[in-house]
């Protein structure tokens, strides 16, 4: 089974980041992220893709994940949106990329529509799954849908110290159930499966999603380091760089919104597309189609 070996380890802000690298490094930039609970291996079969295509790839994993470590015992394991972004654009500096194409989903799509948003000059382009993917935490409260609460299950159980046991106790067995729900027709198998499920033994995973799905509902404050872009996050910045972003018809977190949901939110050119019969690990589940819109945007930074 591929994997995405050798990795390089690159201290960025808060952390020793742990990232997979290929391509030309004089290509144009793109930086992979992904989400919980999954990792790198998302992007096993998009990487080669790009870097076939020319692209420099980077794949770093987030926070929490793999082999990806905080540099100091003291640094708050928190898994809020503003430190994700803070993460992505050290990384980025880190690494002397001073523009690139941005792409992700959940946490990160998150991270990137962070950074697109309120540094707009670094982002030569963004793809978002499930599109805007800013926290509006101030309205975090205001229930939805009884059909689109009982998604989020796992969030709420998390609020709660036997989510906090459930988790520490069986890391695997609630991320396979998460796979299995969000991707009801994703065929992966235990191999698949276990590839990725190695990164959730890092040391500080259960503290960084913990403290993820409770900040986004305003229970636990953030790091102080990070309040001044939480102020600006709670603004719901605009995405103005050129973006893609998709909605998947199988998505079980996320019900397909109708285009004109978040189109107020991108004031750049957008391209919204529903995707049949792929749930909520896009790139995993359709890997030419989510490398083909990166390089839509790729194609847009040259010229």
């Amino acid at each position: 089974m591929q994997t995405m070996q050798p990795l390089r380890t690159v201290r960025a802000g808060v952390l020793e980041v742990a990232c997979f690298e290929a391509g030309p490094a004089e290509g144009p930039p793109v930086f992979l992220m992904h989400g919980f609970p999954y990792d790198i291996h998302s992007y096993v079969e998009v990487a080669p893709m790009l870097a076939a295509a020319g692209c420099r790839v980077i794949v770093p994993y987030l926070r929490g994940y793999g082999a990806t470590r905080f540099l100091r015992a003291d640094t708050p394991r928190s898994g809020e949106q503003a430190a994700l972004g803070a993460d992505l654009l050290a990384l980025m500096d880190t690494l002397a990329v001073p523009r690139a194409v941005l792409a992700g989903y959940d946490w990160g799509g998150r991270a990137a529509c962070v950074v697109a948003a309120l540094w707009p000059e670094r982002c030569a382009g963004l793809v978002s799954f499930n599109s805007y993917n800013i926290q509006n935490i101030a309205r975090a409260m205001e229930p939805e849908a009884a059909e689109n609460e009982h998604r989020l299950w796992y969030q709420y159980y998390f609020h709660s110290e036997r989510g906090r046991a459930g988790l520490a106790a069986d890391r695997r067995g609630i991320a396979r159930l998460l796979w299995r729900l969000w991707s009801p027709t994703w065929a992966f198998d235990e191999a698949t499966f276990e590839r990725s499920a190695a990164a959730f033994d890092h040391p500080d995973f259960v503290e960084v999603v913990i403290h993820s799905y409770r900040h986004r509902f305003g229970l636990v404050t953030g790091d102080p380091a990070y309040a001044a872009i939480e102020a600006r996050l709670a603004a719901q910045p605009p995405v103005t760089v050129p973006a893609i972003t998709f909605d998947g018809a199988d998505d079980g977190v996320r019900p397909p919104a109708d285009a004109s949901a978040h189109a107020h939110r991108f004031s750049g050119a957008r391209s919204h597309r529903l995707v049949p019969g792929v749930g909520h690990n896009m790139p995993q589940e359709v890997p030419r189609m989510f490398a083909d819109a990166v390089l839509e945007l790729v194609s847009l930074r040259a010229t």
